[in-house]
């Protein structure tokens, strides 16, 4: 009898919290933020997203966007996905001063429904290379027929102006909201959520039917744990130096067997390197050379090449981080302001390490019987040829070729079976 009130609370914890979920989900409006570049933490967060406003049967779905571009793979991922979803899917471009550059305008446009906030802009869809340079020569006019194709293939397929997206495209043509208005590049403009979800509602979308907003919720989509991670692990400048770290954490456990510590952090760094590095237009001649850079090292602490193997692996450690990633957006593009600093700092490190390493194997003896010999010790008690010697703060066996008194130095020239081969010294 005195576990019946636990388990009615229990039971009323259970349906009120299934019901709560119920009324949260079913044909409420659930709204994605995105403020970055886009990029494949990007496309995972909104592809679950889009995953899960279907599960829930949710009105429709809201991408709050604000980007300056991105990857172009990772564009086409979201288009696909939006072009798939079977819930309406509206991608405002706001708050005022956002804008829809590059990777942007294509999401855009790929929408049921495209609106824009006051004070922002769309359009600057040129693709460019690596450090924001232009494409040139046959590889810039395939690249760039190939985007405007599935540009005027996404335009027509949601009705909208593909004259324009051809021009914002080749000629890097950008747009104000009323202006992308009249071109028929959006459908309306918004002032804010509260104001777009009561444009929405009533409106009749394509295969999709009616939005019917009167009572619908606003339901934040946040981005789980593992595309946080993916979310900052992909950013180009972020792989690159969790790979510096590994490989220099690796290089030294190698060197100093036993640290640990330094392995285990390399070996976590690596991981998350490579993971991030599967989803970026890597160059793995780059990737090569950086690990050429890493050999050579090694190299130096083996061969006595006087500095000369050291400075083959800092030129291989800069051309492949100069050529790691290939053709990127400005925004995805791997800084010289992280380049230097992580590139002189992990040359130093290693240069240094094999420095110790090299200077430890030529380097005489410090301990053991080995490090006995040459050092100068007192005779206790005379040999005659045998007695003893203190030498290191100990007392030694020893033996001499001639007989040598009490309190004379002598110098250790060898040690067979913990027995000193010593001689007279000068400064006896």
């Amino acid at each position: 009898m005195k576990r019946r009130p636990s388990i009615v609370i229990l039971f009323l914890f259970f349906v009120l919290l299934f019901a709560g979920n119920a009324a949260a989900a079913k044909g409420d409006v659930y709204i994605v933020a995105i403020n970055d570049a886009i990029s494949p933490g990007i496309a995972e967060y909104i592809s679950n997203s889009i995953e899960r406003v279907e599960k829930e049967e949710a009105a429709c779905l809201i991408i709050e966007l604000d980007t300056p571009g991105g990857l172009a793979e990772s564009m086409r991922l979201i288009i696909k996905d939006i072009l798939g979803s079977r819930v309406p899917i509206v991608v405002f471009v706001a708050p005022s001063g956002a804008r829809a550059a590059s990777a942007g305008v294509m999401i855009t446009m790929a929408a049921d429904v495209a609106v824009m906030a006051p004070g922002t802009n769309i359009g600057a869809a040129h693709p460019v290379g690596a450090g924001g340079k232009d494409i040139s020569g046959k590889m810039s006019e395939k690249v760039i027929n190939d985007m405007v194709a599935h540009a005027k293939s996404v335009a027509e397929e949601r009705g909208r102006n593909q004259k324009w997206v051809e021009q914002a495209i080749r000629e890097s043509v950008s747009i104000t909201e009323t202006e992308a208005l009249k071109e028929n590049v959006i459908d309306f403009i918004a002032e804010d959520t509260d104001d777009l979800i009561r444009q929405l509602n009533g409106l009749k979308i394509a295969d999709k039917g009616e939005l019917k907003l009167d009572k619908a919720q606003k339901v934040i989509v946040e981005p789980s744990l593992r595309t946080n991670i993916l979310k900052t692990i992909s950013n180009p400048n972020i792989a690159y130096i969790l790979l510096m770290i590994g490989l220099a954490g690796l290089y030294f456990e190698l060197s100093h067997p036993g640290a640990i510590f330094p392995g285990v952090i390399g070996g976590i760094s690596l991981i998350l390197a490579f993971f991030a590095l599967q989803t970026l237009p890597v160059n793995y001649a780059g990737i090569l050379l950086i690990i050429l850079a890493i050999i050579l090292f090694i190299m130096e602490m083996k061969i006595p090449s006087y500095g000369l193997l050291s400075v083959a692996g800092v030129l291989s450690l800069l051309l492949g981080s100069l050529m790691m990633f290939k053709n990127t957006g400005p925004d995805m593009k791997l800084s010289l302001k992280v380049l230097l600093p992580t590139l002189i700092l992990i040359s130093g490190f290693f240069v240094f390490v094999a420095g110790l390493v090299f200077r430890a194997q030529i380097s005489k003896p410090k301990t053991g019987t080995k490090g006995l010999v040459g050092e100068i010790g007192i005779v206790k008690k005379a040999l005659t040829p045998e007695g003893k010697v203190f030498v290191h703060g100990e007392l030694w066996n020893a033996k001499a070729q001639v007989e040598i008194d009490e309190n004379s130095k002598v110098r250790v020239t060898n040690v067979v079976n913990l027995v000193l081969e010593v001689e007279l010294t000068d400064e006896s």
